[in-house]
Parts: structure tokens; sequence; C-alpha cells
């Protein structure tokens, strides 16, 4: 049998094909546009979500008897906010994760309502990206939208419900909403009484591995698949990510280098940073996990390359790159704000230590290094925590640049290990689907046996002491220029 990994990122979605013994088939990726009405919004439209989707799935299976595909699954950009009316037609674009309109709402949140309040209710605080300061602001800013809103959803949510008309979501997803008590898994009612929304409006929970439903006829028909086919709940970007890289079981490490950052560990019970400084979530392997995440990782990369410097030649922009722990360049990579630990909309992107003889290469290195130091500040709070990571597996764009897996090794000072796939949320998406139909008994056991890793990078002593030296002076930058983020925004 045939399982379908539907990766929805913020500028692609990326489909794989998966056999039932883990072999991957076929991959296939198709963008969309996302839109930037004013400075720091973030929108997209679930329509162009659900059109690339379908298209993309269709390309995927045509060389394959598409009889025998059994499941399909997600993994998707988390947080964004996608609301229906009573006939179910989306009601005004999608809000994404990474938008910061809502400064005062998330004020709200955090300082009325207050963080020892919202971390009894949901085990978080309230970041801007989440979905429930979105919710606040559409009823602020929005209220003939809010008075029609019928069903609040999540963006992979929104394509599940295409295939399955169920109004779904899983426990790792909906984590990040702020709406779920993470702890007993649940919509949290204190939660929808300060939102203004009923239970009715929220989609029913699943574990990330339970069958939601099956295509209808009409999404069977588009997507040319058997109305047999599974929709199964699947997971959150990361926490799909996690199960891709084998990251399932107490203590495991994923690093995941995609348009976001994000530092990822499992872990068999409960638990939550006593600063809300690591976002608290359930994970998709039925227990829960830590996670520390940037708004802006290999995007950093992205944007230097494509909009500065004009090339496509990423590799090439890295082969100057030599002296490892000696650039005296640094970069803040806080191109969209920044989440974890600072939690702070108006953070913006910072070259410091620039000199006449700064060169193309040592800025470049800057960004590759600045993404790794933030990595390393949400590192850090885990330890504080007494979490104890001598390893990690490390996935997205970022994980196919040698230098950058050399560099987080040292950076952090433990090992990273490469997989043979790096296909993160799309494998896990498969996977999942596979433990759903029950090709495995468990996700840990579909992890075991099809996750690989290919080799490792071990740390350099005498580079990770200089790296050590250098990350001592960057997290000192963040506090020195906090305050002229709120003059110059």
């Amino acid at each position: 049998m045939y399982y379908i990994g539907v990766d929805l990122g913020t500028s692609a979605v990326k489909l794989l094909l998966m056999e039932g013994n883990g072999r991957i088939v076929n991959i296939v990726s198709r963008e969309y546009p996302v839109c930037f009405p004013h400075p720091g919004w973030s929108e997209q439209s679930p329509e162009d979500w659900w059109r690339e989707s379908a298209a993309g799935i269709r390309e995927l299976t045509k060389d394959i008897d598409r009889s025998q595909v059994a499941g399909i699954s997600f993994g998707g950009q988390m947080h964004g906010l996608v609301i229906l009316d009573k006939d179910d037609q989306v009601i005004r674009p999608a809000i994404l994760w990474n938008d910061g309109r809502t400064g005062k709402e998330t004020d709200y949140l955090n300082e009325v309502i207050g963080k020892d309040k919202l971390s009894e209710y949901t085990a978080n605080i309230a970041f801007a990206g989440f979905t429930a300061p979105k919710i606040l602001w559409v009823k602020a800013n929005e209220p003939e939208n809010f008075a029609r809103i019928e069903k609040i959803m999540l963006p992979k949510d929104y394509i599940a419900y295409r295939m399955s008309g169920v109004h779904c979501t899983d426990f790792s997803d909906a984590s990040g909403m702020l709406l779920l008590d993470v702890k007993n898994r649940c919509w949290s009612p204190q939660m929808m009484e300060i939102c203004n929304v009923t239970e009715s409006q929220l989609p029913k929970l699943f574990e990330s591995y339970e069958t939601v439903g099956t295509l209808t006829p009409e999404a069977a028909k588009e997507l040319s698949l058997p109305e047999t086919c599974k929709v199964v709940a699947g997971a959150g970007d990361n926490a799909a990510a996690a199960v891709g890289t084998g990251t399932v079981g107490n203590g495991r490490c994923n690093i995941s280098l995609g348009t976001s950052g994000t530092i990822f560990i499992s872990s068999d019970s409960f638990g939550v940073d006593k600063f809300n400084a690591l976002h608290s979530f359930a994970h998709a392997d039925g227990h829960y996990h830590l996670m520390g995440c940037m708004l802006s990782a290999a995007s950093c990369n992205k944007w230097w390359m494509d909009e500065i410097l004009g090339t496509k030649d990423y590799a090439g922009e890295q082969t100057g790159i030599r002296e490892l722990g000696k650039n005296n360049v640094f970069f803040l990579p806080y191109l969209m704000g920044e989440r974890s630990p600072h939690n702070n909309p108006n953070a913006r992107g910072t070259f410091i230590g620039m000199t006449m003889d700064t060169t193309r290469t040592d800025m470049t290195q800057a960004i590759l290094e600045g993404v790794c130091f933030a990595i390393r500040d949400s590192y850090e709070v885990a330890r504080s925590l007494g979490v104890s990571i001598e390893r990690t597996k490390i996935c997205g764009g970022g994980a196919k640049s040698p230098l950058w897996c050399r560099m987080m090794a040292n950076i952090l000072n433990i090992k990273v290990d490469i997989l043979e796939n790096e296909e993160g949320p799309a494998l896990g998406g498969a996977m999942l689907a596979a433990v759903a139909n029950g090709e495995y008994a468990s996700v840990e056991e579909a992890a075991e046996k099809i996750v690989r890793v290919k080799s490792t990078v071990e740390p350099e002593p005498e580079l990770a002491a200089r790296y050590e030296e250098k990350y001592q002076k960057f997290r000192q930058i963040y506090p020195t220029v906090k305050e002229l983020f709120d003059v110059i925004i």
C-alpha cells in the first residue's frame, strides 16, 4: 500500500509518496504566494493551499496504481487562523504564524489576563503568532467577520476538511493555538471564554495517528484517489518533522532549519518551563514535547542571498567561509520579530561588528552563525531545566548545508545526526498515515523501522571553544539593543 504525506509549508506544499515499508517513491513540491498587506503582516489564501495540494497529489500519484493509496496525513505550518462561515466558506485570508499584528492582543493576554493564568490554562503564554491573539484581533478590528465565524481551523486542517468533510485538528497543532489545555488534552473552557468562542466553533480533537474519516466522493474525484483512502489527523509541522526524523521517545532532540527554526525535545511526561520561554506542547506520538521556535532561520539566508546579494548560488556563497569561530561580524536573525526565547514581535534583524575590511563572505557567515546562536538561546533554556542533550537530529532546507551542520554541532557542542532522508514533516505525515492503517503498531515502531542516520557531525573541541566565546558575546547583543527596537519600529 501507499501513503501520502502533505507538508503544508509557508511558501509551498511538499507532497511525499511512501510505500508501507518506508521507501519514498516520489516527491512533488508546488509553490503558492504569501501576501504582506502591511509591514509585519503575513497572509495566505486557503484556496491556494487546496488547489496546489490537489494538483500536487495528482502529479505525485500519476505513475502508480492509485487504488493502492490507503491513507493521507499531514504536517503543517502552525498557528495560522482560518475562519469559515455557516456555509464552510473562508471568511478572510488566513493570518499566518509569522504575522506580527497582534502585539496589543498579546500584551492584553499576558499582562491583563496574566502569564500565570495562561500557563495554568494552556501550559503556555501568549506569543504574537499564536491563534488566540489573532482571534481577538479579528474581533476588535473586523467585527463583521468575527460575527460570521462558524468554524475556527488551522492551515493543514482546512486541507483535511476539504478531503474528509470533517472539521478536525490534532493535539500537537492545537497546542499552538493557546486554546488547548495541553496537560489534559482538551479545549480550555477559560480560554474559550476569554476569546469569546464556543466549543462548537472549534474542530474535533484527535491524536495525530488517528483516522478522522475517508475521502468524500467529491475529494476522491478531484484527487483521483479511492474513496476508501483514510484521512489521518496529522500534526503541526514541527511534531510531524520530529516523527519524520525519529524524534519520538523520552529525551530525543531535533533541530529544524526551515523557514522558521526550532529545537524540539520529546518527553514521555508533561512539563512546563517556568519562564515560558519554551513552548510546552502535545507530541504526535501521544506524549509531549518542549520546543523553542525562532521565526526566521533558513529564511534569513534566503533573504540575504535572494534580496541582498541577488544570487541563487547558495552553496557557492559558502565556499569562501573557512575561518570558523573567528568572524567578528554578528547577526541577530529577527527579520520577522522573534518568539523563543525573547517573545518580541518588534525585534528586527541586525548586523553589528562590521569594519572597512568586512567582506561579503563575513556577512554570509554571520547569517549562518546567527541562526545557530539563536537556536542555542533556546537550547540553554532547556539545559537550565535539567534537560541533558548529547545529540540531535537535523532537518529542513538548512540541513542540506554541511557547513551549517558543522556550525550547529560546534556552537551547541553536541553531536548532530544527518539523516538518509531529510523530508521532515512530509515523511512524518506519511508515517502517521501508515500507523493509522496498521502498518506499524505505534509511531515509535514506525520511527524505529523507517528513520536512518547516514552520518554524524562531531563537535571539534578547539572550534567549540572558540564558538563558546563568540556565543557569550552574541547573547549580550539583544539585551543591549532591545529598547531600540521599540523606537525604530
